[in-house]
């Protein structure tokens, strides 16, 4: 079973103080990036996995979807999405994304954004959304980047006059065990490469890889962001079927 650390009482009052929790999807500085990706919701089914507060799905009922599901292994996540979201053609339910089941061709567009970083099996997970896919639909999602997942010291190391980021073991992948809001957080730490391979190993067109950054505008309102042009805290994928 996916680690289910959004349910402990300590780690989920942490996480409700984030800007992304507390803005939706306007305080996540890669969504301009990532609905870039989108395509034209009017009428289409929608599936959202680790939905958490349901920030997209009620954008994607403003964006007209049809149906629009949202899954998330957190008891805590979905009980504050059901508070914060009228009924109308959006359901949520729990469900563990390492065994979940999907329905064969069901869905338009297949959407997660920083989800699967905590799945183990992300190559079932993978070839089940590539079946639930129907013809020509969408798979647009975003993971922690590795050069996130790989540190296991999050120590500053000084170099010349610029910040370096210690990488362990990038190239061997797995789980790793790290201090986010919580003691103990597990995340799955892949290559960009896995990732890639995992989605045409799915029977899945790569569109589009991005491996975000601040833009200038974002930079000059968040100098504390400059840093993050030197290691993309965000991978940006999208795919097709």
């Amino acid at each position: 079973m996916t680690q289910n650390i959004y349910d402990n009482p300590d780690f989920f009052a942490a996480y409700a103080r984030l800007p992304r929790s507390q803005d939706g999807l306007e305080g996540m500085p890669e969504w301009p990036a990532l609905r870039a990706l989108l395509p034209s919701l009017e009428d289409r089914r929608v599936l959202d996995l680790g939905c958490g507060y349901g920030w997209f799905c009620r954008w994607a009922r403003e964006q007209g979807a049809a149906e629009i599901v949202g899954l998330d292994v957190s008891q805590r996540m979905l009980e504050r999405a059901g508070e914060m979201t009228a009924p109308d053609r959006i359901v949520f339910r729990q469900a563990d994304l390492e065994t979940v089941e999907l329905e064969t061709r069901r869905w338009d567009l297949v959407y997660s954004a920083l989800a699967f970083h905590y799945i183990a099996r992300l190559d079932r997970l993978f070839a089940a959304v590539g079946a639930a896919l129907g013809p020509g639909g969408d798979f647009v999602f975003s993971v922690e980047h590795p050069l996130y997942t790989a540190p296991s010291d999050p120590t500053w190391l000084a170099a010349s006059d610029r910040k370096v980021w210690p990488l362990d073991r990038y190239l061997d992948e797995g789980p790793r065990s790290t201090d986010w809001l919580a003691k103990g957080v597990i995340k799955h730490h892949r290559t960009i490469g896995t990732y890639l391979g995992l989605l045409l190993d799915a029977g899945l067109s790569i569109v589009h890889v991005e491996e975000w950054g601040p833009t200038p505008a974002q930079i000059a309102a968040h100098p504390e962001w400059t840093v993050e042009r030197d290691r993309p805290p965000f991978l940006l994928i999208a795919a097709r079927r």
